[in-house]
């Protein structure tokens, strides 16, 4: 399967904590930091949800 690529870009103090959550399960825990996830709808939801927070890289 397709894997994805995304960076944190900004800072997840003063965001909801369901955002918050959302980053962790998505293993983000620093602003620059990159992890690759599987193309999945589930996956892509959460991106979905913290979007102003993090972005898709090459």
């Amino acid at each position: 399967m397709a894997k994805i690529k995304v960076q944190q870009i900004k800072s997840r103090i003063g965001a909801p904590k369901d955002q918050k959550a959302t980053l962790n399960a998505l293993g983000l825990r620093k602003i620059r930091q990159t992890i690759e996830v599987e193309d999945t709808p589930s996956m892509l939801g959460m991106i979905r949800k913290v979007h102003h927070l993090v972005q898709i890289v090459d």
